[in-house]
């Protein structure tokens, strides 16, 4: 009888932490990672948002002994946007400013993700038709697609 509610308790358990992940978005780039990068801050920046950070994982892995595919991580937001997000609850900063990695991946192919605003909002309260959750989603998605187009 333990032994069933041992696994029972378990199997709740991971299927809850897998509830908890937000979606990936994933598209495919035909260019390299650092031309899909420069092309998505282009994009981000002429739309008047800030870059906070450009992190190069395969650099820091080189630094520290490593062989790592490029793999490049973007950081931006807009303090006018994410701030009633915050507002509204404030521990959406732990995924605020948004995140976009692109990758290659072992077969040569670039890839983009991020993770959907929506599940982001959802897993701290906040409803997913919530009007700047939309606004976001929206943008995120035109700010990647610009970015991975031929």
């Amino acid at each position: 009888m333990k032994r069933l509610i041992a696994t029972v308790v378990t199997a709740g358990l991971v299927m809850a932490a897998g509830a908890a992940q937000a979606e990936l978005v994933r598209k495919q780039s035909p260019h390299p990672v650092g031309e899909t990068v420069d092309r998505l801050e282009a994009v981000v920046k002429e739309k008047g948002l800030t870059v906070f950070a450009r992190i190069d994982h395969a650099a820091g892995a080189k630094k520290a002994g490593m062989d790592l595919r490029p793999t490049e991580l973007i950081i931006f937001g807009s303090p006018k946007v994410g701030t009633p997000l915050m507002q509204a609850e404030q521990t959406m900063g732990l995924d605020l400013p948004l995140k976009v990695l692109v990758w290659q991946d072992d077969g040569g192919q670039v890839w983009l993700a991020y993770e959907t605003p929506a599940d982001m909002g959802a897993a701290r309260g906040l409803a997913k038709d919530n009007p700047v959750i939309q606004k976001v989603t929206g943008a995120l998605d035109n700010f990647t697609s610009a970015a991975v187009k031929k």
